[in-house]
């Protein structure tokens, strides 16, 4: 893969505070020279630089299945000098960021979408020319950085950024995720070889990948890989940067707009106020400002949505032609129709960064999974850090006697070293199965590593007929990974807050490692002329889940399509209606509809993953991430928004100090997952000789090994005579939930 890394934090930053008074702070008096809680320094050398200040206003309108976001960042600089700064942040994986603006002064700047390479040489020469500019960059889908050129002493910088996104559907009930803080990550170990050709030190045959190096060019590892760098961790607030910053960083305001009413609206991250009248439902921070340390989470539901299993929104644009949402839920069946000989397979997270709050929460929800498990299970528990070991040889029976020594041994466990997952992923692959059984891997992490690629193609190169269920444990949890593994895991993605977990909470997303209810779903478009479907491989529906299928459309009027699934190898189906129109009405809102960003931006993903599964190699791929970037003016890795302003602001931009945009230590977790010398990794490994080394061929080996893509589809028997024209040749069907159900055969 081609990607190339931006330099965030310059080399020997070193931050000391000042206090200063405490003083009052509004919304129109936003207190940009941080006297809440003191200033913040940095040595580059012998000079001193006051690190950048940074507010940050989200705006949220929720409309049923969708929200439209507005991201406001300040950036003031509170310094004597003029400096160059960069500011690491996440957005959710798959937001469409379609518009960003920067204001300077009385100056306001339109963005422009370019090609990453071209919007990084127009921001170097904006910067060497002394104008203001602000260059947005997206190492990874839910990873971005913005860089600001010639931000002048006590200036006030805004960049707002715009974007939509679909808010998923999950254990029955709309879930919409604000990340507001990127968390550590570890990079593993590389050979001398490569480390010699990155220009890193080597004083070892392995070590952690040196981030204080700045590479241009990527390296490959000899299996066809590109070794890829993220970009520097910024100072963190408490470690590397004052005890002290102003907590009241971040402000959310959020409005829902529906024809319906809301069941239920809460938070279980922060605390909000509601309001409620004849125009909807608003929310927001009970104390106003809160610090951006943890991810915001909302649930909420809607009364006319209890009993919906089918449904689809669609949008003509007189320009781009007709887009489609379509809505499946699976069939609602009682408990005892799912039960499934299982062979559970618990792969725990024990890095460093697992330590305190999410180590006790992956306890907590391993001890109420042994309790859940059945009589007819078996069991393994593996734990990794910079190795991993078992619990036992092979699989054991869930006989009470075991799960009292599983439960011993996941008691036992502590946390330390590094994250060594891929060879986790691999070890948990090599064990045989159980005849008999169908293997589902629970896999407990943070996910806070940089190999999240490799990772991910290790799962689809070696899932065959098991299942991976993700759970992630922290307040900022890398969900770009977590979702990565249960997509091509074929399982579901659940999230533990450490701390406010319990163990009724722990208990009931236990009780949801199962077999999937709904699968090898396929739609007949019944003649409708479809096409850029996406998700073009359907994945499997759990109970309580939900899929959005997006697409695009030509035609209009009445049509019926059909859905069809396997229920436990029971034939299903449902039929749904559309309307469609290939002309727009006068009486259509003048609101843009998300509909055509986010099929675009699905479509973005669906190509980021093809070139993540090559290996980087499909120049198809990223060509036409390129095109739809620039065609929709869409964020990707190979696409940029620049603005750059009219006005020269520096007559002398070469002596511009360079710094980062510090960053609190994400909440709960523990300081180990800040490396001393290395924050761009996370868990740094502890020297453990032979083990270090033995763990760095065991990556290698991984990296070579043959792909092994088996899939194995369920055979369904056809009608003897091939004349008839039901939909499946069965003796009987059921409705159930919308869904037509074949009856088993008695």
């Amino acid at each position: 893969m081609t990607f190339f890394s931006s330099r965030i934090v310059h080399s020997g930053l070193m931050a000391v505070m000042i206090l200063l008074p405490a003083g009052g702070h509004t919304r129109e008096d936003p207190d940009l020279r941080g006297q809440q809680a003191g200033q913040l320094f940095a040595m580059e050398g012998s000079k001193k630089v006051e690190l950048p200040m940074l507010k940050t206003t989200y705006d949220i309108a929720i409309d049923g299945p969708f929200a439209t976001v507005s991201v406001t960042q300040s950036f003031f600089n509170p310094s004597t000098v003029p400096v160059d700064a960069t500011y690491l942040f996440p957005l959710v994986q798959k937001a469409a960021v379609y518009r960003m603006t920067m204001t300077v002064g009385d100056e306001t700047i339109e963005a422009v979408m370019k090609k990453k390479e071209d919007a990084k040489a127009t921001f170097e020469t904006a910067k060497a020319d002394g104008k203001a500019a602000a260059l947005l960059e997206q190492p990874r889908p839910n990873m971005f950085t913005q860089n600001i050129a010639n931000l002048m002493p006590g200036e006030q910088v805004l960049i707002t950024l715009n974007y939509v996104q679909k808010v998923p559907r999950i254990d029955d009930a709309y879930e919409l995720v604000v990340p507001m803080v990127v968390g550590p990550r570890y990079e593993g170990v590389l050979p001398k070889t490569i480390a010699t050709a990155m220009a890193l030190d080597t004083d070892d045959d392995y070590l952690p990948v040196d981030h204080q190096r700045q590479r241009t060019l990527p390296v490959q590892d000899g299996s066809g890989w590109l070794v890829e760098r993220l970009p520097e961790y910024p100072p963190v607030i408490g470690l590397t940067a004052p005890d002290k910053i102003d907590p009241r960083r971040v402000e959310l305001n959020a409005a829902l707009r529906s024809a319906t009413r809301f069941l239920s609206l809460a938070s279980s991250t922060h605390e909000i106020e509601t309001k409620t009248n004849d125009s909807g439902t608003s929310f927001h921070f009970a104390e106003g400002r809160e610090i951006d340390n943890r991810d915001f989470v909302l649930r909420y539901s809607m009364a006319a949505e209890k009993r919906m299993a089918t449904g689809a929104l669609t949008h003509f644009d007189e320009t781009r032609g007709g887009f489609l949402s379509l809505h499946i839920e699976p069939p609602k069946l009682a408990p005892e129709d799912l039960v499934t000989p299982r062979e559970l397979v618990f792969v725990l997270d024990t890095s460093g960064s697992m330590g305190g709050q999410p180590m006790d929460a992956s306890k907590s929800f391993m001890h109420a999974a042994l309790d859940g498990l059945r009589e007819n299970d078996q069991f393994r528990i593996l734990r990794f850090a910079n190795n991993t070991s078992a619990f036992a040889k092979s699989a054991m029976p869930a006989t009470r006697a075991n799960i009292k020594a599983g439960k011993n041994f996941v008691t036992g466990l502590s946390a330390r070293g590094g994250t060594e997952m891929n060879n986790a992923i691999n070890a948990a692959f090599d064990l045989p199965p159980v005849p008999g059984t169908m293997r589902i891997v629970v896999f407990l992490t943070d996910g806070y590593i940089g190999g999240d690629r490799e990772v991910i193609q290790t799962v689809y190169d070696r899932i065959g007929n098991a299942r991976i269920h993700a759970f992630g444990i922290g307040k900022a949890i890398n969900r770009y990974l977590l979702e990565g593994l249960a997509r091509e895991g074929r399982g579901r993605v659940r999230y533990i807050e450490p701390g406010e977990t319990g163990q009724e909470a722990a208990a009931a997303l236990a009780s949801s490692i199962d077999a999937p209810l709904l699968t090898d779903i396929e739609i007949d478009w019944n003649g409708l002329d479809v096409s850029d479907q996406t998700t073009a491989r359907l994945p499997d529906l759990f109970a309580g889940n939900a899929i959005d299928v997006m697409a695009r459309y030509k035609g209009e009027g009445a049509h019926q399509i059909t859905v069809k699934g396997l229920v436990n190898g029971r034939r299903a189906e449902i039929p749904v209606s559309l309307t469609l129109k290939d002309t727009k009405s006068d009486t259509e809102p003048k609101a843009d509809s998300p509909l055509p960003l986010i099929w675009a931006r699905e479509q973005i993903f669906e190509k980021e993953r093809a070139l993540t599964l090559s290996g980087g190699t499909d120049a198809k791929a990223k060509a036409e991430i390129i095109r739809l970037g620039l065609e929709y003016s869409l964020q990707s890795a190979f696409t940029s928004f620049i603005a750059v302003s009219q006005k020269i602001q520096n007559p002398d931009p070469s002596a511009n100090a360079k710094t980062s945009v510090p960053l609190p230590k994400v909440s709960g977790i523990s300081k180990a997952a800040y490396p001393k010398l290395n924050l761009s990794g996370s868990s740094t490994p502890e020297p453990e000789g032979w083990a270090a080394l033995l763990g760095a061929l065991f990556m290698l080996m991984a990296r070579y090994r043959t792909r092994l893509q088996r899939w194995i589809k369920r055979q369904c028997s056809a009608p003897e005579d091939g004349k008839t024209n039901r939909p499946f040749n069965v003796p009987d069907r059921i409705a159930k939930d919308g869904w037509w159900l074949e009856t088993p055969q008695r």
